[in-house]
């Protein structure tokens, strides 16, 4: 039975082989070594999520083959802390991909395919934003339905934290950089910061939620938002910037309001 340095030294005899001159054969012998790494990042992701396990093992190791191709064996670092944001990594990307949307009940899904029907033909004859009201009362429904069907419809939709609010002079700022610490470890932080945004989105006056999120969920653009809304570009560009200015507020420590 093979001893632990041996084993590392088999690995470190691999890599470097496959760093002079890269080959499947090599390659697939350094996955079957480190499949024990992978399995267990797998076990501890599957345990903060719904996902199978088998299926984050299998996404770990494109994770592992990348780590492999990329590591430089000149550079002093062990493989297995090289390779594990490489491996949890497709993981989060996977899991995210996935996390996309949410079912809702068949009668939502219609009242509210409906509801923006009946809004763009209220927007057309009376040339204003109709309210809830005006909806509601058209659809033949209470407020509080359509608006549990607005709510539902607006959940499913994913909140990205990578999607960019503004352009910094070197580089652009997303959502996630909103957050007090956007460098997230593991499912359950990132979970956790989809939620905060969530809920901060939610305490923005309606107008402004409405414009950010058709531009940063929806990705319509500033003149499609404007016409969706009843107001101009112009103005549309204002209240996603002052909408962020207020996320960023809202999302300061112990100043994020809870749900009841």
């Amino acid at each position: 039975m093979a001893t632990q340095p041996s084993i590392r030294s088999r690995g470190m005899e691999l890599l470097m082989s496959y760093h002079q001159q890269p080959s499947v054969k090599i390659r697939n012998q350094l996955v079957q070594l480190n499949a024990g790494l992978v399995r267990k990042i797998a076990h501890r992701v599957s345990h903060q999520c719904a996902e199978p396990y088998e299926d984050l093992e299998q996404i770990g190791y494109l994770g592992l083959i990348r780590a492999i191709e990329r590591f430089d064996p000149h550079q002093g670092c062990a493989f297995s802390s090289f390779a594990v944001p490489y491996i949890r990594g497709e993981m989060l990307h996977f899991l995210r991909d996935r996390s996309g949307t949410v079912k809702i009940p068949r009668r939502w899904q219609q009242l509210n395919k409906e509801g923006q029907r009946v809004r763009e033909a209220l927007m057309e004859a009376t040339g204003h934003q109709p309210t809830d009201n005006e909806i509601a009362e058209a659809l033949g429904v209470t407020v509080n339905e359509w608006r549990e069907s607005k709510l539902a419809t607006k959940n499913r939709l994913p909140l990205s934290l990578d999607a960019t609010i503004c352009q910094q002079i070197d580089s652009p700022m997303t959502l996630g950089d909103t957050l007090p610490d956007a460098h997230y470890q593991t499912l359950q932080n990132l979970e956790e910061d989809r939620q905060q945004l969530q809920r901060a989105l939610n305490q923005l006056e309606d107008k402004t939620r409405q414009a950010i999120e058709f531009v940063f969920i929806q990705d319509l653009s500033r003149k499609e938002v404007a016409e969706q809304i009843g107001v101009s570009p112009m103005t549309v560009t204002r209240r996603i910037h002052r909408g962020i200015q207020q996320m960023v507020t809202l999302l300061q420590p112990q100043v994020l309001q809870t749900d009841p």
